[in-house]
């Protein structure tokens, strides 16, 4: 069917009834259900406050790219380049769907493509309404209806060119991956689309030994990200009095001192804490309501290394304890943050560490893009669009 053209439309993605009707309002076919007509009228566009429209939000990994305002003209998508919406995109048709306004409402309508168009993880065999923050699929490609005034969209604009200067501030605070040595490391940064509080980094301490952390600070938003920051420079700067940072526990409490949440807007954070010993290979680690990092070692069934203890920032002077491990030749360990397996998928499921650990441990020919790959893993398990949280990687080499 050519775009624009005059069609039935059912309010459900799996129907297959197509039938066109005359006029612009809803009217009942001869089985009574109740259909939409898609040559909308004038009138139809009076349904739409005049500082409220909708607006058609194009997604590409994880990021807004484009926003497209909704009409009573169709909005043609697909890879040929007369279309509006234009999507490089091998799985994406020449001419792949159309959306317009019909009596008020966003339609969805697949024009007849190779590979489908999916609205909210089920494949369109008709026209279907696209609710306010429902989203189609298509390919690589997330498409989501949004209602906002303009003023709305220019704060969302500011707000976005604020987020990504903070995004970018705390990104270059995170240290370069370590391709050679005794130690590689390797990691991957993915922020949600709200600015969060991740952050991590690693280094020598001394001659002998080598420290890795990594920050989870409850919440989102520049407030979060700047309490991350916060407590990244303390760690890189060594600025906790008198304290042995080659003791995890230590390091636990004086960060918990320095950082009660009452003094810290309400806000508190997980870590995980780390050091390792190049003469004796043992790793003397401490945790603060985080979750275990995983030791893996060739022959050996991988090793959660987690000790108990209470979030930083939420209990005056709580105990936190050393654990140790060995680190045998070529072990790999892991650290991430739950925003990497506290995942929502598309059929709203949410799993968890167990789905999440398979990922770890596989070998990997090129061990520089083991946490990326990791994190691709992640995404395709995932619903489409942006992670809940933002996702850290950080994999350490011990030759």
């Amino acid at each position: 069917m050519n775009p624009g053209q005059s069609k039935s439309v059912e309010n459900s993605p799996g129907s297959t009834d197509r039938e066109p009707l005359s006029g612009g309002s809803r009217a009942a076919d001869h089985a009574g259900r109740t259909v939409l007509a898609t040559h909308a009228t004038v009138t139809d566009a009076v349904t739409l406050r005049e500082d409220l429209k909708s607006y058609l939000v194009v997604i590409e990994q994880d990021e807004p790219v484009a926003r497209h305002s909704i009409g009573l003209e169709p909005l043609t998508v697909g890879r040929d380049s007369a279309r509006d919406i234009v999507l490089a995109d091998a799985q994406v048709s020449r001419l792949h769907l159309q959306i317009l306004l019909v009596n008020g409402e966003v339609v969805v309508e697949d024009l007849g493509s190779s590979n489908g168009t999916f609205l909210e993880g089920r494949r369109l065999t008709a026209p279907a309404v696209l609710p306010p923050e429902g989203w189609v699929q298509v390919g690589a490609r997330v498409l989501k209806h949004e209602r906002r005034s303009q003023r709305e969209i220019e704060r969302e604009e500011e707000l976005r060119r604020d987020l990504e200067k903070a995004r970018s501030y705390v990104q270059s605070l995170l240290p370069p991956p370590i391709g050679s040595g005794s130690i590689r490391t390797d990691w991957f940064f993915r922020p949600s689309t709200q600015l969060g509080g991740d952050a991590f980094s690693y280094g020598a301490l001394d001659e002998e030994h080598f420290a890795a952390y990594l920050v989870d600070v409850a919440g989102h938003g520049v407030g979060a990200a700047m309490h991350s920051v916060t407590v990244l420079n303390v760690l890189r700067q060594r600025a906790l009095p008198k304290t042995d940072f080659r003791d995890p526990a230590q390091v636990l409490s004086s960060l918990n001192t320095m950082f009660p949440m009452e003094s810290h807007d309400e806000l508190y954070f997980t870590i995980w804490y780390g050091v390792y010993s190049r003469l004796t290979r043992r790793l003397s680690f401490a945790a603060a309501g985080h979750h275990p990092g995983f030791l893996f070692a060739r022959g050996a069934e991988p090793l959660p290394l987690r000790t108990p203890g209470p979030m930083i920032g939420a209990v005056p002077q709580p105990l936190y304890v050393n654990a140790d491990a060995q680190v045998p030749p070529d072990a790999v360990l892991y650290l991430f943050s739950d925003g990497a397996f506290e995942i929502t998928g598309a059929d709203g499921r949410q799993s968890g560490l167990d789905e999440f650990l398979p990922l770890l441990g596989v070998d990997d020919p090129d061990a520089t893009q083991e946490a990326e790959r990791i994190y691709r893993a992640v995404r395709r398990r995932a619903r489409p669009g942006p992670l809940d949280d933002d996702c850290s990687i950080l994999i350490l080499r011990f030759d």
